[in-house]
């Protein structure tokens, strides 16, 4: 009987060493197919990581795009709005100053050209006559002093009479 236990125990033995072997071979390769995957990951991650900043830089441009094309849209306007606003209140100064009586810049101008005319007359006239001594400058007489009035008295007050 002793027998037959040992060649049953050794049986088991066999046995248990051969399923200990598959599973040791089963978690090597457990663990390799783990080291494999975590690998092709970190491949895949960088290639994944690459396209999510391209795409990003993709956006970041177009999102720019839009932005200064707001901005030189928002500055168009303000520059128009701007120009109307000096529009108008150069007008409204133009007529303030046209009911003052001021002269405009075409007034000016014009009455600059007529001097302009005016002392090229001159000169021609002068060149034709001949010079005239000038004659000797007449001593400016002062004015004479007015004559000096008497001053009148007021009348004197009436003195106002007692009530009996």
């Amino acid at each position: 009987m002793v027998k037959k236990l040992v060649v049953k125990k050794l049986k088991s033995v066999g046995k248990d060493s051969q399923l200990s072997a598959t599973i040791r071979e089963s978690a090597q390769q457990i663990w390799l197919a783990g080291l494999g995957a975590f690998a092709k990951a970190q491949q895949e991650g960088n290639k994944v990581f690459d396209a999510l900043v391209r795409q990003g830089e993709s956006i970041q441009k177009s999102t720019r795009k839009v932005a200064e094309d707001k901005v030189t849209e928002m500055a168009a306007k303000a520059t128009g709005t701007w120009d109307k606003l000096e529009q108008v209140f150069e007008n409204r100064v133009a007529r303030s100053l046209h009911s003052l009586g001021v002269p405009t810049r075409d007034d000016v101008a014009a009455l600059a050209k007529r001097v302009a005319e005016l002392k090229a007359e001159v000169e021609k006239l002068n060149k034709g006559a001949p010079k005239v001594a000038k004659p000797a400058a007449k001593p400016v007489a002062k004015p004479k002093a007015a004559a000096a009035k008497p001053v009148r008295r007021a009348a004197a007050k009436a003195v106002p009479k007692a009530a009996p």
